[in-house]
């Protein structure tokens, strides 16, 4: 598996080079290869799909849910530009891959999941695992957590038709959102949302993608 990992880490960096005119990251930060290189994706997979677990793509995690491309995950994290005392909202737990790499960055993450079968199994396996400072909760991801509210980051793992609402009245003024949006069977973009002192929301689309949709709960 160390060998694949690094293969990946690889495949990333070099990725990184390719699509900076569209991201304007050339590089991604130390600290969240770091974290990608620390995280052991097979155990985030289905047991059958373990020796593709580090392919830089999407894999099938049940429920009509997917478990994010590395790359992709790699590029979320990172234009979050977080800080070991940021606090964290993730929408969509799903296997608890992108969470376990949240929470080797940031202070505390605040997890929601609309499915609990996924919630339940990602829960149990980052306890498992050892990953420490997260908070779970089965909701509808429309509506964030306003009780754990305000964050310094919101990242969104599933596409939205449009920016809800709720998400940037909990996101701290200065903070940084990540949420693909558009159509489930349409185009759709990787938006970086950062909100002002003077709680304006400037947007920019980063890169197409391609995402399952964020379903009410």
């Amino acid at each position: 598996m160390s060998a694949a990992r690094d293969n990946l880490l690889k495949e990333i960096e070099s990725d990184a080079r390719e699509t900076a005119g569209l991201t304007g990251r050339r590089s991604f930060a130390p600290r969240v290869m770091e974290a990608l290189a620390g995280v052991p994706r097979h155990e985030f997979v289905r047991p059958g799909d373990r020796d593709n677990a580090y392919l830089n793509r999407a894999r099938p995690i049940g429920d009509g849910q997917t478990i994010s491309q590395p790359l992709i995950v790699a590029l979320m994290t990172d234009l979050l530009d977080l800080e070991p005392d940021h606090r964290v909202l993730e929408i969509g737990t799903g296997s608890g891959y992108q969470t376990a790499v949240l929470s080797l960055l940031a202070g505390e993450v605040y997890t929601v999941e609309t499915i609990s079968r996924l919630s339940g199994t990602a829960k149990d396996r980052l306890n498992r695992l050892g990953y420490e400072r997260i908070r779970f909760n089965v909701g509808d991801g429309h509506l964030g957590w306003p009780e754990k509210a305000p964050f310094d980051a919101v990242i969104v793992t599933a596409a939205a038709e449009e920016i809800p609402d709720a998400l940037v009245t909990q996101l701290k003024p200065g903070g940084r959102m990540m949420i693909p949006v558009g159509p489930p069977a349409g185009s759709q973009s990787l938006i970086l949302a950062t909100k002002a002192r003077s709680g304006a929301v400037d947007q920019r689309s980063v890169l197409p993608v391609a995402f399952v949709p964020l379903v009410r709960g």
